[in-house]
């Protein structure tokens, strides 16, 4: 194990240098896997971390130009000294650049009221019933649209705009494992002149 790979790891992840001696240990140097193993570390310190509370943090704001759309965002952490962290104000900032691109109207999908749950389900099984699809078919379709649903109304759920193969709630993830605390979207507004 090469100290090049051991600070190419480190600065690429932000993780200890023992968990990441133990990473490329663990993977034989391979740094994909040697990534993969301290981002399965990380949601476990992430799993520890949910029961906290976390009651520090910033507003992050995002205004795009020409200044027609802003979005504020209040992201929570635990400590003040987090909240002061320069990575920190970038999550805010970035998860503000969200929700002034996407739109989202919920934090979380259980946020979603059941009734529009509901009626988005009956909207759905009705233009598939119209297609000729069977009955048994569409409970499946349906489902799958209502995944899709969330993803376009729920911030947690939205893919990534700067990473398409992530989610936002991916990037909390990321935050909290690089971080050490608890990192949570308490709310978010989003306003157009």
């Amino acid at each position: 194990m090469s100290l090049e790979l051991i600070k190419q790891l480190r600065d690429e992840t932000g993780a200890g240098i023992n968990d990441v001696k133990k990473a490329l240990d663990e993977a034989g140097d391979d740094m994909e896997k040697a990534r993969e193993i301290l981002r399965k570390m990380g949601l476990k310190l992430v799993e520890k971390k949910q029961g906290r509370e976390a009651s520090e943090g910033v507003i992050g704001t995002y205004i795009h130009p020409p200044g027609k759309i802003v979005a504020v965002v209040v992201l929570n952490c635990e400590t003040d000294f987090v909240a002061r962290n320069d990575e920190f104000k970038v999550v805010a900032h970035e998860i503000a650049k969200q929700v002034a691109a996407m739109s989202p109207v919920y934090v979380f999908s259980e946020d979603v009221p059941t009734e529009e749950v509901d009626k988005e389900k009956e909207i759905q099984k009705e233009i598939l019933a119209k297609e000729g699809k069977s009955v048994d078919m569409i409970d499946k379709i349906v489902e799958g649209k209502i995944a899709k649903y969330f993803e376009q109304v729920c911030l947690l759920e939205q893919s990534y705009i700067l990473n398409d193969k992530m989610k936002v709630k991916d990037l909390l993830t990321d935050a909290t494992a690089k971080l050490g605390e608890k990192i949570e979207i308490r709310e978010f507004a989003r306003f157009v002149l």
